[in-house]
């Protein structure tokens, strides 16, 4: 029986007397406890994005010269909060859900302490609320701090104290996971997790470690700026302020290829290739993945030259190596996969033949080749020491960030979504053709919009914080106006991109309310091929089936991580005549 409050039945659903039912695509039992609080976490998320997505708009319509829509002070205030509600709290409200999916519904748990997971929705939305509020009364001589609000500059202590809130609250709202990851230890000794609980649980030690950066981070910020104490190392605050800035990324990251393990499964019939190899990857990100961060000090002056060198070099590649794991593993166990199921004829059958009409699988494959070929070979790029000269603070740098953070984790969590939709919700799409176009229609927008960020900046040194460029570079005569025509197509493109978005945004709310309730047998379009059952031998070993397919994929993609590669070098010789 649904709660009064429950107005339009999202929480409702049929549960046997224990509270548990058997989920017709994965197999799964889902308790009632689980599937709330993956709901309430989700629909907390949405609500940021589109609070997120209205200041995309305003943002690129600025950057977009000929546009123009908003003068500086605003242009920042605006840029802060779309990164801010975008950046984190679509990201880390989406976490929390998964976290709940890769740890008790994967392993056929109640979700424990669920006052306590309610504890931390209410303090993570009080925390948000906190920081939206603190950057958008911004007045002088305060400022909107984006995503660097470096010490000493001054920033409203609110917007510091909303920050601490959030963060203690997602310690909470994590809380039941671990307990809930304890228990199944604690009942099971000896027994391995599953690769998607396991990926959940590196994934929260990674979050813990960012989380804990940000408190030693803006605790004693707030302090500085309540003048409790006098003054505060600005050094210390960047080498702490980063663990989080970057760390939030890496838990995307990690909590992206999560879903990639979990979905391509479920709706693609994918099989993992090797359990340890895959594991070993991700232990790997468990110790090398934050040192990424390093890559926002590399211009900095005080770091030695020791730390940027360990840090760009040998502890780089260690992440580096775990992601090109998970770049060859993922599609060889779609392909692997889909040949036992006696659809992968030729090089590629096994590709042409998969459910592209599906949302879920067109969203998941999507972000995983777009992660890869746009944002993963970048982040090497910025990475390196040398390289890092031509990327640092210009617009180049944002479009990395929207390769990885929106083309990757974004539009791997809208596959997520259209999933729970149907799933756990419960609701058949309103439309099934939106739905279907949506992936298509967002992602190649928002690709070409991000491939022009990067080419204005790595071509012409467009900054990436200024409201205008092109037409006049405040203090200087310097022009930049012969990016005018790229900006024109980034225009156009990011307008189609946040069409795209509203697109998703509108599918999602609509099949909530006005979705068809899905009845039993309604959801076998999202199970792979109809099941294992296809399979000619399903106890077939996985090595049984070749994946060359996957093998000229991962060619293509070394030949363009090459040539990316050394077109950057050959970009950064062209800043110096050397020897002349």
């Amino acid at each position: 029986m649904a709660h009064k409050l429950d107005v339009l039945g999202l929480f409702d659903n049929e549960y046997r007397d224990d509270g548990f039912r058997t989920c017709s695509v994965t197999g799964l039992e889902v308790h009632r406890s689980v599937d709330n609080h993956v709901k309430l976490f989700g629909l907390t998320a949405v609500v940021a994005l589109l609070y997120g997505g209205i200041f995309a708009f305003t943002v690129a319509m600025t950057r977009w010269e000929v546009i123009g829509l908003l003068g500086a002070d605003a242009f920042y205030t605006h840029l802060s909060l779309h990164a801010w509600n975008l950046l984190i709290f679509w990201m880390v409200f989406m976490e929390v859900a998964i976290l709940y999916v890769g740890g008790p519904m994967v392993l056929g748990r109640r979700l424990p302490l669920t006052r306590i997971a309610k504890a931390g929705w209410a303090v993570m939305v009080g925390g948000a609320v906190l920081v939206n509020y603190a950057i958008w009364t911004t007045e002088a001589p305060n400022e909107a701090p984006l995503l660097t609000a470096y010490v000493p500059m001054p920033i409203s202590p609110l917007f510091y104290a909303g920050a601490c809130v959030f963060i203690l609250g997602t310690v909470v709202a994590a809380l039941p996971f671990f307990v809930s990851m304890w228990r199944e230890k604690r009942e099971n000794p000896g027994k391995t997790l599953p690769l998607v609980s396991f990926a959940a649980f590196v994934t929260s030690i990674i979050a813990v470690e960012a989380l804990v950066g940000g408190l030693l981070a803006f605790g004693p910020a707030l302090l500085w700026r309540l003048e409790l104490i006098q003054w505060w190392d600005a050094a210390w605050y960047r080498q702490m302020y980063w663990i989080i800035g970057h760390g939030t990324q890496q838990i995307n990251l990690v909590a992206m290829i999560a879903v990639w393990y979990f979905l391509t499964h479920v709706v693609a019939g994918a099989e993992v290739v090797s359990e340890k190899v895959s594991r070993t990857a991700f232990i790997l990100y468990l110790f090398f993945i934050n040192l990424g961060a390093a890559h926002h000090l590399l211009s900095d002056p005080a770091v030695s030259t020791g730390w940027r060198i360990w840090n760009t070099s040998y502890a780089f590649y260690g992440a580096t190596f775990a992601s090109l794991i998970h770049a060859f593993a993922i599609p060889a166990g779609i392909e692997a996969g889909r040949r036992k199921r006696g659809k992968g004829g030729g090089l590629f059958g096994w590709l042409t033949s998969a459910p592209w009409s599906n949302p879920v699988f067109s969203s998941t494959i999507f972000s995983i080749i777009l992660f890869g070929f746009l944002g993963g070979i970048t982040g090497v790029m910025m990475g390196q020491l040398q390289l890092n000269m031509t990327w640092h603070n210009t617009f180049a740098t944002v479009g990395h960030f929207h390769g990885t953070v929106v083309l990757g984790t974004t539009v791997a969590f809208m596959g997520l979504a259209f999933f729970v939709i149907r799933t756990m919700f419960m609701r058949q799409y309103v439309s099934e053709r939106l739905a279907s176009i949506q992936p298509f229609f967002y992602s190649a927008a928002m690709g070409v919009a991000v491939l022009m960020m990067m080419y204005v900046g790595i071509l012409y040194g467009i900054p990436r914080r200024t409201s205008e460029v092109v037409e006049n570079i405040p203090g200087t005569e310097f022009s930049l106006s012969a990016a005018s025509p790229l900006f024109a197509i980034f225009g156009i493109f990011a307008l189609l991109a946040i069409v795209g978005g509203v697109l998703f945004v509108l599918v999602a709310v609509g099949s909530l309310v006005f979705g068809d309730r899905v009845e039993n047998g309604d959801n076998a379009d999202l199970i792979a091929d109809g099941g294992l059952g296809m399979a000619q031998d399903p106890d077939d070993p996985v090595h049984a089936y070749e994946m060359r397919g996957t093998f000229v994929l991962c060619l293509i993609f070394l030949a363009a991580f090459v040539i990316t590669y050394l077109l950057n070098w050959y970009l950064l010789t062209q800043l110096w005549s050397i020897g002349a």
